[in-house]
């Protein structure tokens, strides 16, 4: 089968390209390489470099025929999408729409969907299962559920099989060492963390210490990005075997907190890894942790690599290799 992967060059695309051509998928990519690299194009893997906002150029390639989509293009920073509305609305919904149409005009019948924890807002219980409230805090999170009820109507309208994968917080690395591309810009805790690590940044930031959580710190579900990427395969599959689209949280269901992550950063690395406390962020829930069962009966999933000390190792073979082995 042959499967188009839309952002397949950026981080989380990559391991996603990754574990479809595992799988014994033919696959191509489609990336304007705003966010991903070429580093991370495999060579058993075609290329098209597009844009979303381009509807001949999606057209075009969806034109050669698939029997399933992912799409992963999108503006992804919480804050600057309360800065910046109306990129991530052209970026995240309009182009989303193009994607949509081209696939229904392509009779492409299943597309696969970076969805995110974000379309919850903070917890009002834990762990955060699919039958949680959703009610964005953040701009990027009205987008990802606006899209996920985009993706309703074409299922209804259309036939349209869609599953919406709802992320935590992706970390790490292939754990084969075969994704070289790092992150540009990295924003959450453990590439930053790495950043220090490599001598990239003079010192962590923790913002605050003084959280009901076990250590006063910020506690979160780390998912490995290997293991979210095979949850994308095994989706495709459930689509193509019962017909049905389906929505699920992915999380590890432990949560790590930021001053864990770092204990363990340290010893995993052996580097000292300076950090200060300073004040909380504004909108920081002191603990988001996800429930995963459905995506455990659905479609027998099982986080294999997501323990802290695998995540921040596999990650740290990079840094290490790119920066400290010169």
């Amino acid at each position: 089968m042959h499967i188009l992967v839309i952002g397949g060059a950026g981080y989380i695309g990559s391991h996603v390209v990754r574990a479809f051509l595992d799988g014994g998928f033919r696959v191509t990519v489609f990336d304007n390489l705003s966010t991903g690299t070429r580093e991370n194009l495999f060579e058993d893997a075609g290329f098209v470099h597009g844009d979303i906002m381009r509807p001949a150029q999606l057209a075009g390639v969806m034109a050669e025929g698939f029997d399933g989509c992912v799409h992963l293009a999108a503006l992804k920073a919480a804050g600057q999408s309360m800065l910046c509305p109306e990129q991530y609305a052209e970026a995240n919904l309009v182009g989303t729409i193009n994607i949509l149409n081209a696939a229904t005009a392509a009779s492409v019948g299943t597309l696969i969907f970076s969805s995110s924890a974000a379309v919850f807002g903070n917890p009002v219980y834990l762990p955060i299962d699919e039958a949680h409230p959703k009610e964005p805090e953040n701009f990027y999170g009205f987008t990802k559920l606006e899209i996920e009820r985009l993706l309703g109507w074409y299922d209804r309208l259309k036939g349209l099989r869609y599953a919406a994968i709802r992320y935590f917080n992706a970390a790490g690395y292939d754990v084969a060492g075969r994704v070289k591309g790092l992150e540009r810009n990295p924003e959450n805790l453990l590439p930053v963390v790495m950043e220090v690590a490599a001598g990239l940044r003079p010192r962590l930031s923790v913002f605050g210490d003084d959280y009901p959580t076990r250590d006063g710190s910020c506690i979160r579900d780390y998912v490995h990005v290997s293991d979210l990427a095979a949850a994308h395969v095994s989706a495709f599959d459930y689509i193509r075997k019962n017909g049905q689209s389906l929505s699920v949280n992915l999380g590890s269901e432990t949560g790590i907190s930021v001053l864990e992550m770092l204990e363990r950063a340290r010893m995993v690395t052996g580097r000292p890894i300076p950090a200060d406390i300073t004040g909380r962020r504004e909108g920081d829930p002191s603990e988001l942790v996800a429930s995963s069962k459905s995506a455990r009966k659905l479609l027998q999933w099982q986080p294999k690599y997501s323990d802290a000390d695998t995540l921040i190792a596999s990650t740290w073979r990079l840094y290490e290799e790119r920066y400290l082995r010169r």
